[in-house]
């Protein structure tokens, strides 16, 4: 599994990224920065530089609490800190420690953050 570093402003968080063709695109791509938003307080979401592959996997997804994920329609890379439901589209890429949600649902819209294999 590859470990990924995100940096909130002076906060560091880890994930674990899944062994998905999406996962392995989103790694080829560090590092990266991005301006991350939430979206109907459940998520936050940041517009990857290009779309991630959606070879290999499947057409969509149900995301839990401290899943990263890709949302192929947007581009966008997500962190859900809120229970969402089943949507096409969906990637599960990644997963969180539990610990690390406050500090993503805390950090305000626009701010950037950097995402680097730890």
């Amino acid at each position: 599994m590859t470990t990924i570093r995100i940096t909130f402003g002076d906060q560091v968080i880890t994930a674990q990224l899944a062994d998905n063709p999406t996962a392995r695109d989103l790694a080829a791509q560090l590092p990266l920065t991005l301006s991350i938003r939430d979206f109907n307080r459940l998520e936050k979401v940041g517009k990857l530089p290009r779309p991630l592959t959606m070879d290999g996997v499947p057409a969509g997804d149900d995301p839990e609490i401290n899943d990263l994920g890709y949302y192929a329609p947007s581009g966008d890379l997500v962190f859900y800190y809120g229970d969402v439901a089943y949507f096409n589209g969906i990637v599960r890429i990644g997963r969180f420690g539990g610990q690390d949600m406050d500090v993503i649902e805390r950090h305000p819209d626009g701010q950037e953050i950097t995402i680097e294999r730890a």
